[in-house]
């Protein structure tokens, strides 16, 4: 067994765990040491729960010796601080909600701990999750890439991606809304997989209809995301969208996917933003290695542009969802301890009518469907994540909260569209630019195409699309 524990993937740790070679509280115990070394400088975690996850990794290690097994027993995990954890404290991101503790376990974080994960504690996100970027009033230090320390690991999984990256965690659970997961992984050379609507039951406000955010893993390896996947993908009885893979994902990325048809588009469609030269470079060299591969590649037309219309849809569809959350969670008396742009969107949402939520809603969808349009004559579509590298702190409120959503929407582009059709989408690492910097490509497959999406992944893995170089800090 080596050294460093955190070498390992969690599908290798998983295996030397139901092998005997390695305790759970070994294991756990290697990853706190870790957080302690390194996460002052990173902002992983808003929480940690060192005396708790050493009692689950002691019930996990008499489990396994006693013969049980289950998907996940033993295996060191993060909750991201959006989602309720029973008996741990659940911030939201919010320091007027810091010292929350739930009675009981949101469904999927329900799911990942019934299969017999450890948890370590929850991961930093923005308030509410509102943000690309994760900085808050909760924690001293905004989640940082630990490839830059200097530079947002994006949000608002932020901090889910920078303890995975940094060997922290060996994997975590992560959400999306608008790319949360996607562009957190691009940020630190991750894979991050958003499922398509109804596989994981939807985290939405009380009052939404139009739910865009779903549950994900994110991890190193897409067999790592596999292992996650397999344990949420099961959405509670009461989804409206529920639905169920025909196989496990677990399996279907042993083997390769049928040759596809490949949509391929670069362009932004705001007026003005052009995407980095090293952001196309990562779709270009993707998508040459998906044509030796077998696959149909072809460039086409970017589906829909960012006209003011939508941005004001998106503005209008935010500050719609962060006013629910801060009406059905929020104090009145705490309501001074919000973030100014959380106070900003608040605002917005206050002032809607119900007419001009559902004008908002069908502006969203119309563009939804010129994305979905695409796919009559394609399988799966190929798009930068970012539209250039990790942000460096302090950019995106550099010119005051109503600039915020703008500039948000200028780095994060591509990723909401699948969001909105309800698509599965996984971010790929590709590489390192000369300074160090990660990039990455989005892959969209068709509506409940999950497992197939997840099998071109693997496919792309297993052709290197990407090396697996890590941060500075991995080896101290």
């Amino acid at each position: 067994m080596t050294d460093a524990l955190h070498d390992l993937t969690a599908t290798a740790q998983l295996a030397a765990l139901r092998a005997g070679e390695l305790s759970s509280r070994e294991l756990t115990a290697h990853y706190l040491d870790r957080i302690a070394d390194h996460d002052d400088e990173l902002g992983a975690f808003t929480t940690v729960t060192a005396e708790l996850a050493i009692e689950e990794a002691a019930q996990a290690d008499k489990r396994i010796a006693e013969g049980e097994w289950s998907p996940l027993l033993g295996l060191p995990l993060g909750i991201k601080d959006l989602f309720a954890t029973a008996g741990v404290r659940t911030t939201f991101g919010s320091a007027a909600l810091s010292d929350t503790v739930p009675d009981v376990d949101g469904w999927t974080t329900g799911l990942l701990r019934q299969a017999g994960a450890i948890l370590l504690g929850k991961t930093n996100t923005p308030e509410f999750g509102s943000t690309c970027y994760t900085e808050n009033a909760v924690t001293a230090k905004p989640s940082v890439t630990p490839y830059d320390l200097t530079r947002y690991a994006s949000g608002s999984s932020g901090g889910a991606a920078a303890a995975v990256a940094a060997g922290l965690l060996p994997v975590a659970h992560a959400s999306d809304g608008a790319g949360s997961i996607r562009t957190p992984a691009t940020t630190c050379h991750l894979v991050g997989m958003k499922p398509s609507l109804g596989l994981v039951t939807p985290n939405v406000p009380p009052g939404s209809f139009f739910p865009t955010t779903i549950e994900g893993p994110l991890a190193r390896t897409v067999a790592d995301a596999a292992l996650l996947l397999d344990v949420m993908a099961q959405p509670s009885s009461g989804d409206l969208h529920g639905w169920r893979p025909e196989q496990l994902f677990t399996d279907v990325i042993s083997q390769p996917p049928r040759p596809l048809r490949v949509a391929v588009w670069t362009e932004t469609g705001l007026d003005g933003v052009t995407p980095h030269p090293e952001t196309v470079r990562a779709v270009k060299r993707t998508a040459a290695l998906l044509e030796e591969l077998g696959h149909d590649v072809q460039e086409v037309p970017l589906p829909s542009i960012w006209d003011e219309q939508l941005r004001d849809a998106m503005r209008r569809h935010f500050g719609y969802l962060v006013n629910l959350v801060v009406e059905s969670l929020v104090p009145t008396d705490r309501k001074g301890l919000l973030t100014p742009y959380t106070l900003f969107l608040d605002d917005i949402g206050a002032q809607l009518s119900g007419a001009e939520v559902l004008t908002t809603q069908a502006i969203m969808a119309r563009s939804a469907s010129s994305y979905l349009a695409v796919f009559e004559q394609a399988d799966v579509a190929l798009t930068p994540v970012t539209s250039g590298p990790p942000v460096p702190l302090g950019h995106f409120d550099s010119a005051g909260v109503e600039a915020i959503i703008d500039l948000m929407l200028e780095w994060s582009v591509y990723t909401p569209w699948a969001n909105l059709t309800g698509q599965p989408a996984v971010a790929l690492p590709s590489h390192l630019d000369h300074d160090g910097l990660p990039y990455g490509v989005q892959l969209v497959g068709r509506p409940r195409h999950d497992l197939e999406l997840l099998a071109l992944a693997a496919q792309l893995e297993s052709a290197a699309l990407w090396d697996d170089v890590h941060p500075p800090c991995w080896s101290q």
